[in-house]
């Protein structure tokens, strides 16, 4: 037998000065989505039903930016993105644009096991989960009054915000935002063009292997503050968000485009396979040496029981566990 491992995380990119309270309801929904995984695990599940039913819980909770929770559209809008991967066969499934399916993570599932394609967007998702009897919610059920003035504050500011709960307080938050915004040029710590304290993780996601050495990784994300109508990101990318074969199963997060460019999933196989490297010698190195000026961050599990991530920014929330009982939930390095 194999021994199981599991990785999570919430997003790579973290604000140094995001308020203490919020730091420990990030590690609570963590903790908890964590157990959900173990507990699947100590009962044999197999690891493409463990990443899907953790992904859910993630998604279900409007802690970070996937599911009920996600980043607002110009058009004031929900689009959401996810995919699954399959490391036996290298099977995979992945949907954008999805606008009332209550888990996108679990509609990937479906493209992928009872459609003869591998990625479905927009109408063409949104019917074929339909048909396939997913649970589907009006649009308004994935907005947060939080996010809506989150999206206003996007807007006055003209820019983009990535997605973490930046406490409103009305006036004084505008101008905080508007303050940051203006230091861009001197703020020396800046995530996809922006200062850190206006950035924020937008992903979640999963990697698993199972007790038979089975893995499977899955990711789910809501995109980006104030995005364009239409955009999609690396998290329903397979071998750019995702990716699982017998080597490894991988989850990013990050600067999407950075990450696109990158195939920083697929690489990190890539050089476990080729280049022979450990899992968490081949993170290290694909974060390092791949990223060229991007930041991101990733989760991965080995098909032998290892558990590793890096990140190349301030903090990723993440947490993890091992079958011989090593657990860890955390946010900075």
């Amino acid at each position: 037998m194999a021994r199981w491992a599991i990785a999570i995380h919430g997003g790579a990119g973290v604000d140094p000065n995001l308020p203490e309270h919020r730091q420990e309801e990030a590690k609570r929904v963590l903790a908890r989505c964590l157990q959900v995984g173990v507990d699947l695990l100590r009962s044999d599940a197999a690891a493409l039903d463990v990443v899907e039913a953790v992904v859910r819980e993630l998604e279900t909770d409007p802690c970070f930016n996937s599911g009920r929770g996600s980043a607002l559209t110009r058009a004031g809008t929900v689009e959401m993105e996810a995919s699954i991967m399959d490391g036996r066969g290298r099977r995979c499934g992945a949907v954008s644009g999805v606008s009332t399916v209550k888990n996108p993570v679990s509609l990937a599932r479906r493209v992928m096991d009872k459609s003869p394609h591998s990625y479905l967007a927009f109408g063409g998702a949104e019917d074929f989960a339909r048909e396939q009897g997913l649970e589907v919610v009006d649009n308004s059920y994935f907005i947060t009054e939080e996010n809506v003035g989150m999206l206003k504050l996007a807007k006055e500011a003209n820019t983009i915000l990535f997605d973490y709960r930046i406490p409103l307080a009305g006036a004084d938050t505008c101008s905080a935002l508007a303050a940051a915004v203006e230091s861009h040029g001197s703020n020396k710590m800046v995530m996809n063009g922006l200062p850190i304290s206006i950035y924020a993780p937008e992903t979640v996601g999963c990697a698993v292997v199972d007790s038979n050495g089975f893995t499977a990784a899955a990711t789910s994300t809501g995109g980006l503050m104030n995005k364009m109508t239409g955009r999609i990101g690396d998290s329903p990318l397979i071998g750019a968000g995702t990716y699982a074969c017998s080597h490894c199963a991988v989850s990013c997060t990050g600067e999407g485009e950075a990450i696109i460019r990158s195939t920083l999933a697929r690489d990190v196989a890539a050089v476990m396979e080729y280049k022979g490297l450990p899992l968490q010698e081949a993170v290290d190195f694909c974060v390092k040496e791949r990223l060229d000026e991007g930041f991101a961050g990733l989760i991965a599990v080995s098909g032998t029981g290892e558990v590793a991530y890096g990140f190349n920014c301030t903090g990723m929330f993440r947490a993890c566990a091992t079958e011989d009982g090593f657990m860890e939930v955390g946010i900075w390095e």
